[in-house]
């Protein structure tokens, strides 16, 4: 049986910029640089998955310093990338059919933001019947106003996906159970 795909959401410099709104979990990156350093060790499928801009001067914008993996967590030449112009990275992609033709039917998630593109790739994979996992721990988002208008921190709306996504499309888990869900798969 294959081992679960880890899946790097967006892990690129744009999401590095000062300008940014306030974050939660500052740990995120190194919490994701201690699993893919995991997943490669065990020779686990790694899946990158890019965010290229259709809107010209984007962060994002193919060519921008923004638009570049972070140095850190960027992948190896065997390692496949998913290019994605919208946050789900399933639409317009040839990620589900990587997928099937390996094999791989569990899917976990780690990256950026957590309410957009982290939640939409979730869904999807949920709906398309992978079992999926979203690691708390190294996924973050950035502070924003609810439809209402009333202003929500970082980790509040961190909490709301989350809680979007738990045992309806995804399982929500920490890095440590994602660890022992990768040591379980291969005995």
């Amino acid at each position: 049986m294959p081992l679960p795909a880890l899946l790097l959401i967006d892990m690129q410099r744009g999401m590095q910029m000062p300008s940014l709104p306030p974050r939660n979990n500052p740990q995120a990156e190194h919490v994701i640089a201690q699993l893919l350093q995991v997943w490669r060790a065990r020779g686990a499928p790694v899946v990158h998955i890019r965010h290229l801009s259709r809107t010209e001067g984007s962060v994002f914008w193919p060519g921008q310093v923004g638009a570049e993996f972070q140095a850190e967590l960027a992948p190896f030449a065997h390692e496949h990338i998913v290019d994605k112009h919208v946050p789900d990275a399933f639409v317009h992609s040839n990620l589900e059919r990587w997928l099937h033709v390996r094999g791989i039917s569990d899917l976990v998630l780690v990256g950026v933001s957590t309410n957009n593109s982290v939640e939409a790739t979730a869904r999807s994979a949920g709906n398309l019947g992978f079992a999926t996992y979203v690691v708390a721990d190294a996924t973050f988002t950035f502070a924003k106003s609810d439809f209402n208008g009333v202003p929500r921190s970082a980790e509040e709306v961190h909490a709301m996906a989350l809680a979007n996504l738990q045992d309806e499309y995804a399982h929500v888990l920490s890095s440590a159970t994602a660890l022992q869900l990768l040591a379980e798969a291969a005995i």
